[in-house]
């Protein structure tokens, strides 16, 4: 079992794992990363008692230093939340990414900068630093206050009414993504929830004549990541929990978003339609967390609803736009000015390059706009709605794809417009040269076919032992290219990768996700999984073969001696000749040979003999051709017809 997963599910650091195990009486060294299976029982049992022996030992301490981390940052305090992202870490511990990264992958997680990791981890990682951290979170983040900043309206501005923008939170499996279809499907702008755009990330629905805007968040992770860098991205939300389920820690930490954020919000209680549905028991439980419902006394608004059958869910958009009304002085932009908007999904398309989605907050986003998004510089070359329409601007409270930029933001970026030339020439002279640049990066000196591959497995053993298998194939015309790599099942995240980089995804021993199973049959994406190491290396090798150049066979068919030239144009020729050797067949290829060398290819378009239209002349025969692509032909000349056939290649490894 790997020492990571059981420090997380022991919910302890790593050096109270390591004093705990010496105590216990096992000797598993300090740089341990696998124990033996039944080990790990045994220390899961007795960890109960050891605990309660290092706590007793820890109130003894008199801690007369300050902690390591506070003497590294100056004296100020690391405070890490429940969850953070790698990128968030590295920044909190003034560390490059890459250190982190490096450390996580030490301790077997295989993480990108994007994802998120929880407290444990994190505290692990600080620690093997020499830092050490604590939990809690900061009172408020300069990027908000960067935000704010940004949108505030001057006084006197024309402000005009937004749409609300809707986040909708909960646990994984009380139906937020089936509420979210749900609404599309009945309440779609323009009436074409077909046209949904797979890349999107938010969409609007209508209602009354009046549009809302739905953030479309996998998880809590974008919505998170909106959060830490671009401050309130969310107007309300909306709190899903199972009526025929109990509220879960992930509703918890939802409430402590929605709270955190002071977002009004609605609780939305799904899955009336199940028969072990207890609306009353839900409204208990969310009473017990000081949310009392409006007809208990209190006042959270919660809607009964069922995103199968579509009840309540009218009514839940109109409870919206209610909420809105209360406080519509906060749904009121500026048009005219300047656009300011978020970041909510980015990706990099194979044929349209990086690509984003932003929701605008005010001002109004146009064509040839010329934006900044933290680091990365671009022009709108073109935008696009939801529906994947071609538009021409972007009011606020509406979300659009963006394409024009140099480079591909992260979710949660600020996107500016800047009108002011010399300000904008200021702020791009300002930024890393290789953020002028394109991302892309193409190399044209490798002349090889490759093949790239996400691997997603189920041990660090099968991985290496995989990885290993992979690296010894080596072959002059094609190599294999691992462009991801990790541990557990294969993900939507997965699936967008290996869209965009033309990959295909390789599982051992692991289980497919829905959301990577629908992403791979809309894109025809190759996903392969395998329980046997020699399977998977076989089907590597044979999509390799694939891509080995054809040999191609050149036949001889037959001979023919020309005998006469009888009209000659610049694109084609017509001769007459006699067949020496085998046959001569029409809409065939023909090499002309002249004092045994090879002058020239050309393409037997017509043949006749005793001026009938004839499809093959034999031996000894004597015919009439139209030459086409080759016309240098003279009386004497040899042609030689010839058919191709395509010889399958294997494909030999260098040693």
């Amino acid at each position: 079992m790997n020492v990571t997963g059981i420090i997380r599910k022991l919910n302890t650091t790593k050096e109270e794992f390591f004093q705990g195990i010496k105590e216990l009486g096992f000797d598993i060294g300090d740089k341990a990363i696998q124990i033996d299976d039944r080990v790990a029982k045994k220390i899961i049992q007795r960890w109960k008692e050891i605990k309660e022996k290092i706590k007793e030992e820890k109130t003894e301490e008199v801690l007369e230093e300050e902690p390591s981390s506070v003497k590294a940052m100056g004296g100020k305090k690391i405070l890490i939340p429940d969850f953070i992202t790698v990128h968030d870490l590295a920044d909190k511990l003034n560390l490059p990414v890459t250190k982190i990264i490096s450390e996580l992958m030490k301790n077997n997680i295989i993480a990108t900068i994007n994802e998120r990791v929880d407290f444990t981890t994190a505290s692990i990682i600080a620690e093997d630093l020499g830092l050490k951290i604590e939990k809690g979170e900061e009172e408020e983040k300069k990027e908000e206050i960067d935000l704010k900043e940004l949108i505030k309206e001057k006084e006197g501005s024309k402000l005009k009414p937004r749409p609300p923008v809707v986040v909708v939170v909960g646990h994984i499996d009380h139906g937020k993504t089936k509420l979210l279809d749900s609404i599309r499907e009945t309440n779609v702008a323009g009436k074409e929830a077909g046209a949904i755009t797979q890349h999107i990330g938010a969409y609007q629905v209508e209602k009354k004549g009046r549009l809302i805007t739905f953030i479309d968040t996998p998880g809590h992770e974008a919505f998170d990541a909106m959060r830490a860098r671009g401050g309130k991205v969310a107007d309300i939300a909306i709190l899903v929990v199972a009526a025929d389920d109990k509220v879960q820690p992930q509703t918890i930490e939802s409430i402590r978003i929605i709270e955190k954020e002071k977002l009004p919000f609605i609780v939305a209680i799904n899955k009336i339609d199940k028969p072990e549905a207890d609306i009353e028991r839900i409204k208990k439980e969310l009473s017990e967390l000081n949310l009392i419902p409006e007809d208990w006394g209190g006042k959270t608004i919660c809607q009964p609803i069922s995103a199968i059958t579509k009840q309540g869910i009218d009514d839940l958009l109109d409870l919206i736009l209610l909420v809105a009304d209360m406080e519509k002085e906060k749904f009121l932009a500026n048009l005219e000015r300047e656009a300011i908007g978020t970041i909510i999904e980015a990706h990099l398309d194979k044929g349209e390059g990086p690509i984003a989605t932003a929701l605008i907050h005010t001002g109004t986003l146009k064509i040839s706009d010329q934006i900044l998004i933290n680091k990365i510089y671009g022009k709108i070359k073109a935008l696009k709605d939801w529906q994947n329409h071609n538009i021409k601007e972007v009011p606020p409270g509406m979300p659009a794809k963006i394409l024009g930029l140099k480079g591909m933001p992260q979710v949660g970026d600020i996107l500016e417009v800047i009108r002011d030339k010399k300000l904008l020439k200021k702020r791009i002279k300002e930024l890393p040269e290789n953020y002028k640049k394109e991302t892309r990066t193409m190399d044209a000196k490798n002349e090889k076919n490759v093949l790239k591959l996400i691997l997603k497995s189920d041990a660090l053993g099968s991985q290496e032992a995989i990885l290993e298998s992979l690296n010894k194939i080596k072959n002059a015309e094609v190599e294999v290219k691992i462009i991801k790599y990790g541990l557990g099942n294969v993900t939507a995240i997965d699936a967008l990768e290996a869209d965009a980089s033309q990959g295909k995804i390789l599982g051992f021993n692991i289980a497919i996700s829905a959301g990577a199973e629908k992403i791979a049959q809309e894109k025809n994406l190759d996903i392969k999984t395998f329980k046997i190491v020699y399977d998977l290396i076989d089907w590597v090798n044979e999509e390799l073969t694939k891509l080995l150049k054809p040999e191609i066979l050149k036949i001889t068919t037959g001979k023919l001696e020309v005998l006469a030239i009888f009209r000659k144009e610049s694109n084609y020729i017509v001769i007459g000749g006699r067949v020496k050797e085998g046959k001569i067949e029409k809409k065939t290829k023909v090499k002309i040979i002249r004092d045994n060398k090879e002058i020239g290819e050309g393409f037997l378009a017509q043949l006749q003999s005793n001026k009938i239209e004839v499809s093959e002349v034999k031996e000894s025969q004597e015919c009439g051709m139209k030459i086409e692509k080759f016309n240098d032909i003279q009386t004497g000349d040899t042609l030689e017809g010839y058919k191709e056939k395509i010889k399958e290649r294997k494909l030999e490894l260098e040693l």
